[in-house]
């Protein structure tokens, strides 16, 4: 109070959200936008830029979010307000060796091993500290397993839960109940329908505060509901560790995508691409054809910093076709590409390729979209702290410095972690390959599942007023998820992405017209 100055920090990986705005010269901030917009003056209006970013990476590039003159602290960083003056700057950044460095460490597979357990446990022991009894979520995979089997050493006993679904797809019961069983742990779980995640969606939205491009959140934000109705208001999980120790299927793409590129002409090194997205049912019934076709996508462009994410980024912008005429003029020629580019750190082009990829996953998926609309923001919809022994920043910056190499060996993802970790869980766990949480999109609002809000959100007159999206194009777009035949991801995504978008218009921006004005990104001092 002497110095008059007030510090603001955001946790180092984003977990917890962070807010700000100014208006009339006195500096508001909250965990949630909604509390901004209590504060006389504050107004939602959503910004074009932070749209455009939305439908191309899932989340806007912090400090921008999907409205104008709202702020959101980055990962890290802290602001600091002093005699009439604000300043933001980080205080701690991710980093990754030089690909030099990390070829020339030859510590043994069990040496790295042996710590990471132990950084892990004291990770785990941390986060179970509580007033309250602390619970866990389990998702059948081997991340949350492995957190499920450290915290039940720790503790004796432990309270479980999680999800299932109606649709063999999505649902991981079988595993889960293997994980029980080993355990020994005491579970609860609810099966979510497609209509309980289209029936849940306008909530979800309400919590998320930002468009969404996948119904994932949905689920989540029930299995919350079911955590506090048994008395648990904390929950560790397995996030972060396919962020943390090369576990997604996209770093076995780029390192696929890499190895073709030195011999394109190869007919049998695409061959590897069937190893790919095992889940996806449509994918793996795709003709050799199609998936050289798909993945040979700026093969070429390997100098590209954005090489390891350039299909998925290709793939997600195709939503944006959807677009009104007015939206794309407000746009000028945005390239949110080459801004992501643009922010990557100058040490960036010396990382190996699987952590050049591994910082794209951490230093922004995972803030922007796994932990606030899929973590936080679901969870504590219901007074529900989740907390993450995987992101213990010691646990971060340990991982950093494991040889790429020992995370992902030939194929294998997560290599050091299974062998750190995998003899705790029965081997049906330990050694099955990842696969990533998902649940139904569009087949959520129609059929069984119709959701009247669905047709008056998506009309042409409801989609004119907010002025986001052509209503013709939308049209065919619903029309087509509403007949009920396959759906492919990237319409999938387009139609979840225009329907939050819709839904935040008619939640917090309340406007009848829509009118776009081009805006620079946001200052930081």
């Amino acid at each position: 109070r002497n110095r008059q100055r007030l510090v603001l920090a955001r946790d180092r990986m984003g977990v917890r959200p962070l807010y700000y705005t100014i208006r009339d010269g006195v500096l508001v901030f909250a965990s949630e936008v909604k509390s901004l917009l209590e504060y006389p003056g504050v107004q939602a209006e959503l910004d074009p830029i932070a749209l455009e970013q939305c439908f191309s990476f899932w989340f806007p590039l912090a400090p921008r979010t999907p409205y104008r003159g709202i702020l959101e602290l980055p990962p890290g960083h802290q602001l600091v307000a002093e005699n009439g003056n604000i300043s933001v700057s980080a205080y701690w950044k991710l980093a990754f060796p030089h690909a030099s460095e990390a070829r020339a460490d030859r510590r043994s597979e069990d040496e790295i091993a042996e710590e990471l357990e132990s950084l892990l446990d004291d990770a785990t022991r941390i986060r179970l500290r509580a007033d309250v009894p602390v619970g866990a979520y389990l998702s059948g995979g081997f991340d949350s397993s492995a957190t499920t089997a450290l915290a039940q050493r720790q503790t004796g006993r432990l309270r479980t839960f999680s999800v299932g679904f109606e649709s063999a797809e999505f649902d991981e019961t079988r595993y889960q109940r293997e994980v029980v069983t080993a355990l020994g742990t005491e579970h609860s779980m609810l099966t979510c329908s497609r209509a309980d995640i289209g029936r849940s969606f306008p909530e979800v939205i309400r919590h998320t505060e930002r468009p969404v491009l996948r119904t994932a959140p949905a689920p989540l934000y029930i299995l919350a509901g079911l955590v506090r109705e048994h008395g648990f208001k904390v929950v560790v999980t397995g996030e972060g560790a396919d962020e943390v120790f090369g576990g997604y299927d996209i770093f076995k793409e780029a390192k696929v995508r890499r190895f073709w590129a030195r011999r394109p002409r190869s007919k049998w090194r695409p061959l590897l691409l069937r190893r790919l997205y095992p889940y996806l049912a449509g994918m793996q019934s795709q003709s050799m054809d199609y998936l050289q076709a798909f993945f040979r996508n700026d093969l070429e462009k390997v100098d590209d910093p954005l090489y390891s994410h350039l299909p998925r980024f290709n793939l997600t912008r195709r939503a944006t076709r959807f677009f009104s005429d007015d939206l794309r003029r407000s746009l000028g020629g945005y390239d949110a590409l080459q801004e992501l580019r643009e922010r990557l750190p100058a040490a960036f082009r010396g990382w190996h390729p699987l952590s050049q990829a591994q910082y794209l996953e951490t230093a922004y998926l995972l803030p922007g979209y796994i932990l606030s609309s899929q973590g936080d923001r679901v969870a504590m919809a219901h007074g529900v702290e989740g907390r993450f022994p995987f992101l213990d920043h010691r646990v971060v910056e340990f991982a950093a410095r494991i040889p790429p190499r020992l995370k992902l060996k030939g194929l294998r993802e997560k290599h050091i972690l299974r062998h750190a970790l995998g003899r705790l869980l029965p081997a049906v766990i330990s050694e099955r390959p990842k696969q990533p949480y998902r649940a139904p999109d569009s087949e959520s609002f129609f059929g069984a599942g119709a959701q009247d809000f669905v047709q008056d959100l998506l009309s042409a007159s409801a989609l004119e007023r907010s002025g986001y999206f052509s209503p013709q194009a939308v049209g065919k777009l619903a029309a087509k998820c509403r007949a009920g035949g396959p759906i492919g991801v990237g319409d999938n995504m387009a139609f979840i992405g225009v329907l939050s978008t819709q839904l935040l218009d008619s939640m917090f921006v309340r406007r009848g017209a829509g009118v776009f004005q081009r805006d620079s990104a946001p200052e930081v001092v």
